[in-house]
């Protein structure tokens, strides 16, 4: 993968994410895992090489079937990508309203979902007026909600102490455990220590290791 026509930023890349998989991504500031997630939830294509979804070639398939592979990925963005005039309870309610849940059934999965991440007293509250760990926590729910198949998260316990990183990491292992494939970018090679899944370690573009 490049930008523009400047040099490749990913290289000789050859992988396989089993489904159900749990891993972690890391590497350095400028490894290239932002651009490794993006190749994965088709916010970029890549300059050579192929990708394969859900047992689908990319390369193949028309424009108008992406956005139903789009639906089954969850994404946590590093910079939330929150809608400003919409409430805590909104923005988490987003998935599923889409995807044409009972309103019944959206607030009772919605209210459960946001006092487990402690933000219970926020469900009003719009994103300006919450803390960058705040808005983490309700980016984190509204990737999780509707159960995706696959949920990549990119730096998900940046803005947030150690104790509610390890709280947030294990809502991400419980949805593995119900079968989602799960892989986290993050530099925070601590935390990744305490969890203990398999490792994507990027070095210069490349993979460097592939370890559990």
């Amino acid at each position: 993968m490049r930008y523009g026509t400047g040099p490749e930023v990913l290289r000789d890349i050859n992988l396989k994410i089993d489904q159900g998989s749990f891993h972690f991504l890391t590497g350095q500031s400028g490894a290239g895992k932002s651009s490794f997630l993006k190749l994965i939830y088709l916010a970029a294509r890549p300059s050579r090489g192929l990708i394969s979804l859900f047992d689908h070639k990319i390369a193949a398939l028309p424009r108008r079937e992406l956005p139903a592979l789009r639906r089954r990925i969850g994404v946590i963005f590093q910079d939330f990508r929150l809608i400003e005039h919409l409430s805590t309870f909104d923005n988490v309610a987003l998935p599923l309203r889409v995807a044409g849940l009972a309103e019944d059934k959206v607030k009772e999965n919605v209210t459960e979902l946001l006092t487990w991440v402690g933000l219970a007293d926020k469900i009003n509250a719009r994103p300006p007026t919450l803390s960058g760990g705040q808005q983490q926590r309700v980016a984190i729910a509204r990737a999780v909600i509707g159960r995706p198949s696959l949920l990549l998260a990119d730096e998900p316990t940046g803005n947030v102490d150690d104790d509610m990183g390890l709280r947030l990491l294990r809502l991400l292992e419980e949805m593995n455990k119900l079968g989602t494939t799960v892989i986290i970018a993050t530099h925070n090679q601590h935390l990744a220590n305490r969890i203990g899944h398999a490792r994507i370690h990027l070095k210069g573009g490349q993979i460097a290791v592939s370890r559990a």
